[in-house]
């Protein structure tokens, strides 16, 4: 009976991270929907939800030291507790990125813009490698795994190409105010007439949200890499 118990926890215990990283994900959709909308009741509901996110981390977290301390699970139970209370504090931190987003919308002013660059594209793909990475823990599938590490080096190259392009938005948009206030010959209302600081904010607004995006890519690659180490004891993927 001892053993069965035993056993159900460790089920109970892959449950709750694969729950938690059901939560996680939902927190970010949100949240960036709630960027790209506009819909700021959205974001403090985002906002509010990372208290549940924190409390369930805290829980698993407290599980996973009580198995350790109790049961002392060996060999590949010891790697899947390990590898749950490392993947939990990665989900918890997606959690934090996703409050960052939802926070991005409510600080947006009325004129504030985003460049017209592709968001939803490595949007898609972030949440893609948050689903497939707590899909590969779930299934204990080492070949998801590698999967998701493939897809990162996308999800890196489009990041890299949207920052560059912003900068290149920024710099095509100060020469354009420049060249207007030179001839004189700004139309009120027009982007060329938004003070460059303005522009600056957006621009610094807009690389921070592609930074926390690519990051979000950082941390469903460190869930993966902890799965396939408790499966496989392969560091493949940690470094």
């Amino acid at each position: 009976m001892a053993r069965e118990r035993y056993r159900e926890r460790l089920e109970r215990l892959r449950e709750a991270v694969v729950a938690m990283g059901d939560l996680v994900y939902e927190q970010l959709d949100d949240g960036l929907t709630a960027l790209f909308t506009g819909d700021l009741s959205l974001a403090r509901e985002v906002i509010a939800g990372d208290r549940t996110v924190n409390h369930r981390a805290h829980e698993i977290e407290n599980e996973c030291l009580d198995l350790l301390a109790l049961e002392q699970p060996l060999a590949g139970d010891l790697r899947i507790v390990v590898a749950a209370f490392k993947i939990v504090t990665d989900l918890e931190r997606v959690g934090d990125l996703a409050t960052n987003v939802a926070e991005y919308a409510l600080t947006a002013t009325a004129s504030s813009t985003l460049p017209d660059v592709d968001f939803e594209r490595i949007s898609a793909l972030a949440l893609e490698l948050l689903e497939r990475s707590i899909e590969a823990f779930a299934a204990e599938d080492p070949s998801a795994c590698f999967a998701v590490a493939d897809r990162d080096d996308e999800l890196d190259a489009r990041c890299a190409g949207v920052a560059e392009r912003v900068v290149r938005i920024c710099i095509d948009l100060r020469v354009e105010n420049i060249d207007s206030v030179a001839s004189s010959t700004v139309e009120a209302g027009s982007v060329a007439s938004q003070p460059m600081r303005d522009i600056l904010a957006d621009v610094s607004r807009t690389l921070v949200i592609v930074r926390d995006i690519e990051r979000v890519g950082d941390h469903a690659v460190n869930v993966a890499a902890r799965t396939l180490y408790a499966l496989e004891t392969s560091d493949e993927l940690l470094f």
